[in-house]
C-alpha cells in the first residue's frame, strides 16, 4: 500500500508540472477544463467566477457566450474581447491564456 500511494502521489506531481508547463493552469486552478458534462460545466462557471470576479450568474452568461469554452470565455472575461476573437487568440497561443490575452491587447 505504501508503495503504491507514493507511486501516486509522484504521478500526481509530474502531471501537475505538465500542466502547469503547457500553461493550462491560472494561479492554482486548472483553467483547460472541457465542459462535456454537467459537472464540469458546473466547475468551469465556478473556475470562471474566481477568474473573473463576476457573479455566478454573470459567469454562466459568459460561458454560454463562448460555446461552453472555458478557455476562451476567461479570455473574453479579462479582455473585453469578442467571442471571435478570443477563440482565434487562444488558437494561436495553443491554449496558453497569458499569451492569448497578449495577443488581443497587442492588437489594440
Amino acid at each position: 500500500m505504501k508503495a503504491g500511494s507514493a507511486q501516486k502521489l509522484v504521478l500526481n506531481m509530474i502531471s501537475t508540472a505538465t500542466m502547469i508547463r503547457l500553461g493550462y493552469v491560472t494561479g492554482n486552478r486548472m483553467t483547460n477544463v472541457q465542459t462535456r458534462n454537467l459537472k464540469l460545466r458546473a466547475r468551469a462557471e465556478r473556475i470562471l467566477a474566481a477568474e473573473t470576479g463576476l457573479n455566478p450568474s454573470s459567469a454562466k452568461e459568459l460561458l454560454d457566450a463562448a460555446e461552453g469554452s472555458l478557455p476562451v470565455a476567461l479570455v473574453m472575461g479579462r479582455t473585453g474581447g469578442s467571442r471571435d476573437e478570443a477563440a482565434a487568440a487562444v488558437e494561436a497561443s495553443r491554449g496558453v491564456l497569458a499569451q492569448a490575452m497578449d495577443l488581443i491587447k497587442n492588437r489594440r
